[in-house]
């Protein structure tokens, strides 16, 4: 066995061959290779992670007017995104629909002669409360030449009893949720039915018995929305604390101000289906 002095080092080194290297090797001048960075697994992201950007987004949009671009970066994410989507999504899409903000559903019509607001209304399948309130009208009185931005909706009311649940849709695409009240025993009917009757400040029929609207045993509330269904139909309540229950006789009970929304929506016509 032999020894020598390594060239490169101040050490004695001990040599494990025969002879000593022919040449001395030299410290290499190349910078050493990059660590390799291995890449961690992201965790699966939630559906309040998916959409706290886009709804940042939308955020940003609405402060700046821009409503519909708002309500078009939200509404793909409807189903899947977090309850505070939708809270927006629905304050979008009444902001929308109650001004005269811009928005693709929206014509706007020149008043002619022999036109009044129900004529209107009916043409664009919509109610006269919504044109009024939409372009500020105080009274039904309009004026030939002036112009009117006309929202058209196609919506569809969706109830489910299982969850005390009305859901609003806008040509299949989310609008807005209500809570509600459902019948007791499951007697709310289960079915496709339709709008057939619109009223504000309801006398409610009691057998024989007619009760007016503000009589303490009126328990219509402010609006009605009557079903294709004898004696069943939308309507308001004084006893909130029956929402979010079945508790009722048979008819979908709504907070006042929630049916006055819908009474101002909806017209006649308007689809409901009833699950359980």
């Amino acid at each position: 066995m032999k020894f020598w002095i390594c060239v490169g080092g101040l050490s004695l080194c001990l040599a494990g061959c025969e002879r000593l290297p022919d040449t001395p090797v030299k410290e290499s001048s190349a910078p050493p290779p990059p660590p390799v960075v291995t890449p961690t697994e992201r965790a699966p992201e939630t559906a309040a992670a998916t959409s706290a950007e886009p709804l940042q987004q939308a955020s940003e949009l609405q402060a700046a007017g821009k409503l519909a671009e708002a309500r078009a970066l939200l509404q793909p994410l409807a189903e899947t995104g977090s309850e505070a989507l939708r809270t927006l999504l629905s304050e979008l899409n009444t902001r929308i629909i109650f001004t005269p903000a811009p928005a693709p559903e929206k014509v706007d019509y020149t008043i002619v002669a022999g036109d009044s607001l129900g004529k209107i209304a009916k043409q664009f399948h919509t109610t006269i409360e919504l044109i009024k309130q939409a372009n500020g009208l105080s009274s039904d009185l309009i004026r030939v030449g002036n112009r009117l931005r006309v929202y058209q909706a196609e919506f569809a009311v969706t109830v489910s009893k299982a969850n005390n649940i009305l859901t609003l849709t806008d040509r299949g695409q989310f609008f807005k949720r209500y809570r509600v009240g459902t019948g007791e025993y499951s007697k709310t009917p289960v079915g496709e039915f339709k709008i057939t009757v619109r009223q504000e400040q309801p006398v409610w029929h009691r057998g024989d018995k007619t009760i007016p609207f503000g009589d303490p045993e009126n328990i219509l509330g402010t609006h009605w929305l009557g079903l294709d269904v004898p004696g069943y139909g939308l309507h308001g309540t004084w006893e909130t604390n029956s929402i979010g229950r079945q508790a009722t006789a048979g008819c979908i009970r709504m907070l006042n101000d929630d049916v006055a929304q819908l009474y101002t929506l909806l017209p006649v016509g308007t689809p409901v289906t009833i699950r359980d």
